[in-house]
């Protein structure tokens, strides 16, 4: 099973979105998909008609005390399911730390779902944590949504330097540009020449599009909601070049 994390230091960034949008391209793709909705806004789990909340006890779930996979829903979508997002995950950095074992709870509370799924998608929450710590040993690749702005570089590069990362772990953190305007001088600018600080970003970006706004509205993914938007193309291009990446 891949891991493929979406996060960003900073919130605002459409990360939710890309995550519920890749997933399902990835399950369009004929892989057996799991979200995992870290977030405690629970976006992620709202977009795809989950409920939020689990059955039991945050705490014990993330210590391994109760079996994490009888808290996995499914979706309307066959072989796509979720593990919804839950108001108590504000502190899941503070379950982690409850759990410190080297920096590695969160890949062993993963591992089991390897099991049944060809691909796990963490959406993730805004923030430099312990979760983003841990990520760098759980998941393969961490996507980080970027806004063509001189503030997404500057919290980028942030969240490379608190993450202090060796030179393998940095090539598995990987920004792509979101919500790109292209009639805006700056987000052309940089989609030709992206700035040294992001280093090499993936090739393909996703246009600002009205469609991804209405997603919250009609619980869907765009695959589903308009299958014919540039946004919609363009995710299926990313989730492409992803595989490509992950050697699916």
């Amino acid at each position: 099973m891949k891991v493929v994390a979406l996060h960003n230091f900073k919130g605002g960034v459409g990360k939710s979105s890309a995550a519920v949008n890749l997933a399902r391209e990835a399950n369009r793709d004929g892989l057996p998909v799991l979200l995992w909705d870290l977030d405690a806004q629970g976006a992620a789990t709202w977009i795809l008609g989950g409920e939020n909340g689990m059955s039991r006890k945050v705490g014990k779930l993330l210590a391994g005390k109760s079996p994490l996979g009888e808290q996995v829903q499914h979706t309307p979508w066959e072989r796509f399911d979720l593990l919804p997002a839950d108001i108590r995950l504000r502190d899941l950095d503070r379950l982690l730390d409850d759990n410190a074992d080297g920096g590695k709870h969160l890949k062993r509370l993963i591992a089991p779902f390897s099991e049944e799924y060809a691909l796990m998608v963490l959406d993730c929450p805004p923030g430099l944590s312990t979760l983003a710590e841990q990520l760098i040993r759980a998941a393969d690749r961490i996507l980080v949504p970027t806004i063509p702005s001189p503030l997404s570089v500057q919290a980028f590069s942030r969240m490379v330097d608190h993450l202090d990362l060796k030179k393998r772990q940095r090539q598995r953190l990987t920004p792509f540009f979101n919500l790109v305007d292209r009639r805006r001088t700056l987000h052309r600018e940089w989609l030709e020449a992206p700035p040294a600080a992001i280093g090499a970003p993936m090739q393909t970006w996703i246009p600002y599009a009205s469609d991804v706004e209405r997603m919250s509205l009609e619980c869907s993914p765009l695959a589903d909601l308009a299958p014919r938007s540039r946004a919609t193309h363009a995710y299926r291009r990313l989730w492409q070049e992803l595989k490509a990446g992950l050697g699916e």
